[in-house]
């Protein structure tokens, strides 16, 4: 099996992260595909870095996806998930998508930690756009500086007191920690903490190699039937003639 992972920022090392959390949690038997946008933000915090990133990972999903299996966006913000849902003909996985489903399937509230406070508006619309916001226990923002990030020592030490205040404070039950850069802190800093710490790239894996497991027909019908672009101009080739072919798996 072979998962691809789309980073939609333009940051390999970020990229680097998120495929060595995926290649831990998925195990020897399934490859990972790590992909890294061509274009756009080099970090994706706001709606318009979003919009950007979208495109790019529709163009990279174009480029990469023979021989996959599933595709798995590596943006903590979902960015595109529709889009690529609708056109790809493989599963896709949002990695908050996959935490908040599997927050949810550990019963009770849950809590979020986003690193940087221009992205909670948004990580705050992800939430609601899957009906979950009363299922929010709270949501902490760490603000990082350069130094902050440059310093493992010091991430652990803000995410585990951010945890730690989500459990005992706001009765989360379990905590989300959000960002493609930090793909895999969670692993490691779970007994510190005393409930489920969920990291995002390794529920998206688990929930995208299920779904190819059970090999789900494309819908021919409804909502996410790819259609051709209608007029295209100045849009990449692959890109437009990846949507024309529409929703068989080849």
């Amino acid at each position: 099996m072979r998962i691809l992972l789309i980073n939609g920022n333009t940051s390999p090392a970020t990229t680097e992260k998120g495929a060595t959390e995926a290649r831990r949690i998925a195990g020897p038997d399934v490859e990972i595909v790590p992909v890294t946008a061509d274009f756009g933000a080099g970090l994706i915090l706001t709606r318009a870095d979003n919009v950007l990133a979208a495109h790019a990972m529709m163009v990279a999903l174009a480029k990469h996806h023979q021989g996959c299996d599933a595709v798995v966006i590596a943006v903590s913000t979902d960015t595109g998930l529709g889009a690529l849902r609708e056109i790809s003909p493989i599963p896709v996985v949002g990695m908050t998508e996959a935490a908040l489903l599997t927050a949810c399937m550990m019963g009770g509230k849950f809590g979020m930690i986003v690193f940087d406070r221009r992205a909670e508006p948004v990580f705050r619309e992800v939430v609601a756009s899957h009906g979950l916001t009363n299922r929010m226990a709270a949501l902490k923002v760490i603000d990082m500086t350069v130094a902050d990030f440059a310093d493992p020592a010091r991430i652990a030490e803000l995410t585990v007191a951010a945890a730690k205040s989500l459990a005992s404070d706001h009765g989360a039950d379990s905590v989300i920690v959000t960002g493609g850069t930090m793909a895999g802190v969670a692993h490691k800093l779970q007994a510190q903490i005393p409930v489920p710490l969920i990291d995002g790239i390794s529920c998206a894996v688990l929930h995208a190699i299920t779904l190819a497991r059970l090999a789900f027909p494309k819908p021919s019908t409804g909502s996410f039937v790819a259609q051709p672009i209608e007029r295209p101009k100045g849009l990449d080739p692959e890109l437009v003639e990846f949507i024309g072919r529409g929703s068989y798996r080849e």
